[in-house]
């Protein structure tokens, strides 16, 4: 796992993204998924980037039904920006870094 990268659970979602003082990146995964699997890289890069601006949290949806279930996740890998507690974008599917870093600026 990267070190800038937080594995967030449904237990420690609210306090680690909703309640974060910093917009967090959420990307929501599974061990299964392979775009999953190609996107994370550049999540990890981007993390490590924008680590002054944002923070960013992963969810594995297999082991964590209830987050992905209240965001109303369907498809994954979906990326959500949350700002004060609030969704302010998504993103789902394997996007180029371009559309990720736009995703990141909105913050």
């Amino acid at each position: 796992m990267a070190i800038n990268v937080n594995n967030v659970s449904d237990a420690t979602f609210d306090k680690d993204v909703l309640g974060s003082e910093k917009p967090v990146l959420v990307d929501f995964w599974a061990q299964w998924c392979g775009p999953c699997k190609a996107i994370a890289p550049v999540i990890e890069e981007l993390a490590s980037t924008y680590k002054d601006q944002i923070s960013v949290a992963k969810v594995d949806v297999d082991q964590n039904p209830s987050t992905p279930q209240k965001f109303g996740i369907k498809g994954i890998p979906t990326l959500i920006l949350f700002k004060n507690g609030q969704v302010v974008d998504q993103i789902v599917g394997n996007v180029p870094k371009e559309k990720i870093i736009e995703l990141i600026k909105r913050a």
